[in-house]
């Protein structure tokens, strides 16, 4: 017999509702980029998909839902109002979603996705991934959020494609980077942030899921231990305990 405190989905499930929402992000990113171009919005490159804004909403619905079937209710789980929490570099800083009992953070989630433009924008997620997770942790150790230790989580979605894939050279330089990055590729590099940012504790947990751009719903997850089924289970089993 299945306790309440049990994970509400079986993996096989949870791959489904995840090939659902790969499915409609894709077709609110072109739909975004067409509604620019209608506008007479003109940005290089993708940019008119990225700047379109709540694109990744379906992934978040599947991590509301999660923290619903942890028992937690509407009131407590912020997602536009109330998102903001204390930075100790900057004075605040507004995540994706945050969960919220009695005062007291539960849980603070970024979820990001990078579609082309892979060689510009890999170091600017990886500076942005660190440093929101640095400023968070200082702020928390200085009391700014309490003293029960809140589940800190990062999701990225990859685009799928032969730039993202293929590998990159390395520029020459005075002191060589670690061995561990020769020959990859972004989304190795990717995966590899993703590692290493849990294991640096800088995030609770991470994900990476990949896909190709189209409206199949096909999706990858390079790494099963970072695959969003992991992500999910670990922020619902948190915030279990959290009741």
């Amino acid at each position: 017999m299945s306790s309440t405190n049990d994970f509400p989905w079986t993996e096989a499930q949870f791959a489904e509702r995840l090939h659902k929402a790969v499915k409609s992000y894709w077709k609110s990113r072109g739909g975004q980029s067409k509604s620019q171009v209608k506008r007479g919005v003109t940005d290089a490159g993708t940019r008119g998909e990225v700047t379109g804004g709540q694109h990744l909403n379906t992934v978040l619905t599947l991590l509301v839902e999660t923290a619903r079937a942890a028992g937690f209710s509407n009131d407590e789980i912020k997602l536009n109002a109330g998102i903001e929490l204390p930075g100790f570099f900057r004075p605040q800083k507004r995540w994706d979603m945050i969960v919220v009992r009695r005062d007291c953070l539960c849980s603070a989630l970024e979820l990001k996705s990078q579609v082309g433009s892979f060689g510009n924008n890999f170091n600017n997620r990886s500076e942005e991934a660190i440093g929101n997770s640095t400023d968070f942790w200082t702020a928390f150790r200085e009391g700014r959020m309490g003293k029960a230790t809140p589940w800190l989580g990062y999701f990225f979605f990859l685009e799928d494609a032969e730039k993202s894939t293929r590998p990159v050279g390395l520029k020459k330089s005075i002191f060589p980077p670690f061995e561990i990055f020769e020959g990859t590729s972004y989304a190795q590099r990717y995966a590899i942030l993703c590692e290493r940012l849990v294991l640096e504790h800088k995030y609770t947990q991470t994900a990476l899921v990949m896909s190709p751009r189209g409206g199949s719903g096909s999706y990858t997850e390079p790494n099963a231990q970072f695959s969003l089924y992991s992500f999910a289970k670990a922020l619902h089993g948190h915030l279990i305990g959290c009741r």
